[in-house]
């Protein structure tokens, strides 16, 4: 059972705008369909993906002065 539940992993995707800023994407793995049905017999419920973010640390860096 715990062997299932480790192949669901936490990952940050950032894609960078054109503005020079980043959009950061905290997301989690999709439960593989045997996961799946173990969670749903456990009643467990994975939680909501959390909103992007957008970050502007790359945009003040790339601002000339």
């Amino acid at each position: 059972m715990l062997e299932k539940f480790s192949a669901v992993q936490m990952i940050d995707v950032r894609i960078p705008t054109s503005d020079g800023r980043e959009l950061a994407l905290t997301r989690y793995t999709q439960p593989e369909p045997d996961l799946k049905l173990l969670l749903d017999r456990l009643k467990l419920v994975l939680p909501a993906q959390p909103p992007p973010k957008i970050t502007a640390a790359q945009a003040a860096a790339a601002t000339p002065v």
